[in-house]
């Protein structure tokens, strides 16, 4: 494809690029002499578990193995035992050998969901890392300045408020800068809180006489409670691993206003596909229920396959829309809780894992979350009779039947 066409397509949803000339003049040399760029994206396992704010780079880096170019997936097995000091307020806890290893494995497994496995290398960066002797360690740290280091935000803050740095948390943007001078990579993707690591990449490269690689930061998704990035701390994610009709349940959840955001950062609909959709919703030719419908089942089918997107979509238009139960409701056998064969229902809620707490589940009952039978209950002292086959439900997606 010709570079400008490539470049237009590459610029899509990015937040920024540095440098986007430099890009163009690198995707042109790529047209004229059929060599791929080599188009990097750096992993720390310090998380198992990947969810939908992790894949919109994922997302990008597909469309540059469409375009014919070679994604490097670097998994920091060294850098880990570190931990990103990105955003930080105190020191990270050091991960063990045997945490980064099973964390790494299961990014592996993952990444795949997206990437074409047979267009992308992954490294881990202990390859390289592992093997600089301490004199080499000296050098690199030399090619930067703590006047420098301390510009960046997290840094600078942690010294005005006379929180601890440790100097090891210096490394880690030179190891990762380090990585792209090991790789020789023409591009770095990261996220817009990752520019620092990125331009150190860039510095580092020039420090040992190799041609810059270009940074794209993409835009951080934020999460289903339309506010806050997406995080699984805040209950606001979408994993990329969980169950099926928990996907389609969650991403039928959003507010109407995020469904364009997830269609362009979230799943692989192509910008001419996205803006369809967002015209369409805007001019009222698709309903929103519709929009947020699709949405769901193709999330669903990226991650888990068609069969069980079908499968989920059914489900919810079951529960949902026709106000059936699910097919799977989980079983418990609440008899521990009875006396008299009665139990109030705060218990039973708590007991079957439908709340936290017992403030959590008079909350419930005190909002109208609770149903008993498909009968709302909305009293908090109530007791209900306990017998096989009753079917408990709190909020929309959460079921249990007794016993």
């Amino acid at each position: 494809m010709e570079a400008r066409r490539q470049l237009e397509i590459i610029k899509n949803n990015t937040a920024e690029i540095i440098q986007e000339d430099e890009l163009l003049s690198k995707l042109q040399r790529s047209v004229a002499t059929g060599i791929p760029l080599r188009v990097k994206l750096g992993l720390d396992p310090s998380a198992p578990d990947l969810h939908l704010g992790h894949a919109v780079v994922l997302h990008k880096l597909r469309e540059f193995q469409q375009l014919g170019h070679q994604v490097i997936i670097i998994l920091g097995d060294f850098t880990g035992r570190i931990g990103d000091p990105t955003g930080r307020s105190e020191t990270r806890r050091q991960l063990s050998d045997e945490e980064v290893l099973a964390n790494a494995a299961t990014y592996r497994e993952q990444i795949f969901k997206i990437l074409d496995p047979d267009k992308t290398q992954v490294h881990f960066n202990s390859e390289w890392l592992a093997k600089l002797d301490f004199a080499e360690v000296i050098q690199l740290s030399a090619r930067y300045t703590v006047a420098r280091m301390l510009e960046r935000e997290d840094f600078a803050r942690r010294y005005r408020e006379q929180q601890p740095i440790s100097i090891h948390e210096f490394f880690y943007p030179l190891m990762q800068g380090y990585d792209s001078v090991a790789l020789r990579a023409d591009v770095e993707f990261g996220a817009t809180e990752q520019k620092f690591n990125l331009l150190m990449g860039r510095h580092l490269q020039r420090e040992y006489g190799q041609e810059p690689q270009v940074c794209v930061m993409m835009p951080i998704l934020v999460g289903l409670d339309g506010v806050q990035k997406m995080s699984k701390s805040l209950g606001n994610y979408i994993g990329i691993t969980e169950e099926p009709q928990q996907i389609f349940g969650k991403a039928m959840s959003m507010a109407d206003e995020l469904m364009p955001e997830y269609y362009r950062l979230a799943t692989d609909y192509s910008m001419e596909q996205a803006a369809e959709v967002e015209a369409a919703l805007k001019n009222g030719s698709l309903h929103p229920r519709d929009a947020k419908m699709r949405l769901a089942y193709r999330i669903v089918q990226i991650y888990h396959g068609q069969p069980a997107a079908d499968l989920a979509a059914a489900e919810f238009r079951k529960v949902f829309q026709q106000r059936d139960l699910p097919s799977d409701i989980p079983e418990i056998d609440a008899s521990a809780l009875t006396g008299n064969g009665s139990v109030q229902l705060v218990r039973l809620l708590v007991y079957a894992g439908l709340a936290a707490s017992n403030s959590e589940a008079r909350r419930l009952l005190n909002q109208g979350g609770v149903r008993v039978d498909g009968e709302k209950i909305d009293d908090a002292e109530a007791e209900i009779l306990v017998r096989p086959g009753l079917v408990i439900q709190a909020g929309k997606r959460r079921f249990i039947r007794l016993k």
